[in-house]
């Protein structure tokens, strides 16, 4: 009797608690922090996150590399399997629950205490393809280092490369990852999604401040992303050259974006607003809070902060579409080269930059709405032929669909 045969889960009646947590600690040297349901720190976890570190990996990714890791510590606590005897079955049983039980429920904050059952809404497929790889990392990191099983759980599929590597490659096109997890989801392509002229129209009519309509303007002219917006500080604003300094998220560079003048001028009306409120420094952050005590603004304020101008305007559009819309806005100018926009997006393959050349979704319907439209217009208007010298009309209309005799 083999292994996978001895061990028989029921998937369907499985509770996994929210078990355990993820903590921000505010050490640089560890800033995220995985614990156990009793409060202790999880040690594989804090291993993984050094090496992560040293690697040169930013806060945001390590951030999102210990959620997906939360969420298999949370599995296993649930089936009473360790981490490091988990096998290739824990991590079969793990992606089937993942893509069939969908997210848990969060309990209300009233109520900690509330159980935490499957919600019904399935995890996207693109969430189980980054957790899956952050598992497959994570485990390969240890099985090197020696403390972790013998055998990743999360084994590659080498049956998807069959033959010899790159025997089928397109010498014009760039090299792709041929490796694929056992259980790594197909992730269907999808098209960047932007903000409509209309749509953000409403959403910055809707904004209450300043400070947040000079934020959509950067985000909106410059393409960038918002947590390397926030990183802008006070020397980095030049008006004059209509350029701010950001640091790149991937790199951690430092790049000169340009910036409409709209932008600047809100920027301008936000620090007139703010004076005597902020500490004066050229070091200093650019994006405070406009509660008191102001505090540097985080993404989670801005996320927050859009999401509900959007929610005001009945738009479902999020922060991240206005890179988005910014990159749509480039790509369509004939006068701008596309390497342009791909140096401004920092994007390192002229390929990624060529997804904005695909038309809108929003722009495809218009026009085809408009076809249909046109095809009905001329068809009303085509005059049917006369009818030949000795046939009555009255004749011509019956036998041609035309009003009953």
């Amino acid at each position: 009797m083999t292994e996978e045969q001895q061990v028989i889960r029921d998937l369907a009646t499985l509770p996994v608690p929210l078990a355990g947590a993820l903590q921000s600690t505010g050490d640089p040297w560890e800033p995220f922090r995985i614990v156990d349901a009793g409060g202790e720190p999880v040690a594989a976890a804090a291993e993984f996150f050094r090496d992560l570190q040293a690697a040169g990996r930013s806060e945001a990714t390590l951030r999102s590399y210990a959620h997906d890791l939360l969420r298999w510590f949370r599995f296993l606590w649930a089936v009473e399997v360790p981490w490091n005897r988990a096998t290739r079955i824990e991590a079969r049983d793990f992606c089937r629950w993942m893509l069939v039980a969908g997210k848990p429920s969060r309990p209300h904050w009233r109520n900690p205490d509330t159980a935490s059952a499957a919600s019904g809404e399935a995890y996207a497929p693109s969430v189980r393809a980054h957790s899956e790889t952050v598992l497959r990392c994570f485990y390969q990191f240890h099985l090197e280092a020696g403390s972790g099983p013998i055998i990743n759980p999360f084994p590659l599929d080498r049956t998807r490369r069959g033959g010899r590597a790159h025997a089928h490659h397109n010498p014009m096109e760039p090299f792709r990852h041929e490796r694929s997890g056992l259980y790594r989801p197909r992730v269907p392509s999808r098209i960047p999604r932007s903000v409509p002229d209309e749509e953000f129209n409403e959403i910055f009519a809707r904004l209450p401040s300043h400070r947040d309509r000079a934020l959509v303007a950067f985000y909106v002219s410059t393409g960038a992303r918002a947590s390397e917006l926030l990183s802008a500080t006070v020397a980095g604003v030049d008006p004059g050259r209509q350029v701010i300094t950001v640091t790149r998220k991937g790199t951690r560079e430092l790049q000169e974006l340009p910036a409409s003048t709209d932008a600047f001028v809100w920027l301008r009306l936000y620090q007139v607003e703010m004076e005597g409120f902020i500490s004066k420094g050229r070091r200093q952050p650019l994006w405070w809070t406009l509660r008191r005590p102001v505090r540097p603004l985080t993404y989670h304020a801005v996320h927050r902060m859009f999401e509900r101008a959007g929610e005001a305007a009945g738009s479902s559009a999020t922060l991240h579409s206005l890179r988005h819309t910014a990159a749509y806005r480039m790509a369509e100018d004939p006068a701008l080269p596309l390497t342009d926009v791909q140096t401004v997006l920092g994007h390192v393959l002229l390929t990624t930059t060529q997804i904005y050349l695909t038309p809108r979704k929003e722009e495809v319907i218009r026009r085809v709405l408009a076809h249909h439209a046109e095809q009905t217009r001329q068809a009303a208007q085509r005059v049917q032929p006369a009818p030949a010298p000795g046939y009555r009309p009255e004749t011509m209309d019956v036998l041609f669909g035309g009003r009953p005799s």
